[in-house]
């Protein structure tokens, strides 16, 4: 698998990835504005989590696609990379926080924070081998996705 992209795909991916950027703080202002009106102090915090969330992920994988220093961009790719993950948790937390109760939401909320923060550090410790530990990093992308059908019977 190539890791290297044209300069037109780095454009567009830069542009595409620009727009998430604020399609995320209109989705987050949006998100806010409902949960404030409401007073729902769950639901400012979780949605916070998730806009912070959206928007890193867009924003680092903008910055890595616009760059053009190699060196620059190797550090990038871990950010946009572990992003992911933080991503994955981010949009787990305000469907877990506003539908789940007890020990089930306390368990699948802390276990897939737990499971970005060792996504970040297995980023961090295999900085230059990406391509090496490609596949682990979309099983553990995948099956932090899979959690949901723990709760799926709670959440539907």
């Amino acid at each position: 698998m190539r890791t290297t992209y044209t300069k037109k795909e780095e454009i567009l991916n830069g542009i595409s990835h620009g727009l998430g950027i604020l399609f995320g703080i209109i989705a987050l202002v949006l998100l806010l504005i409902q949960s404030v009106l409401k007073g729902d102090i769950p639901a400012i915090v979780s949605f916070t989590i998730y806009g912070a969330c959206i928007i890193l992920m867009f924003m680092s994988s903008t910055l890595y696609h616009s760059i053009t220093n190699m060196k620059a961009k190797k550090i990038l790719r871990v950010f946009d990379h572990s992003s992911i993950f933080l991503f994955i948790a981010g949009t787990y937390t305000p469907i877990v926080i506003l539908t789940l109760t007890g020990k089930l939401k306390w368990g699948i909320l802390s276990g897939i924070w737990i499971l970005a923060v060792a996504g970040v550090i297995f980023k961090i410790v295999t900085y230059g081998k990406f391509d090496k530990f490609k596949l682990l990093s979309v099983f553990l992308y995948i099956g932090m996705g899979w959690v949901a059908i723990i709760p799926i019977k709670a959440i539907i």
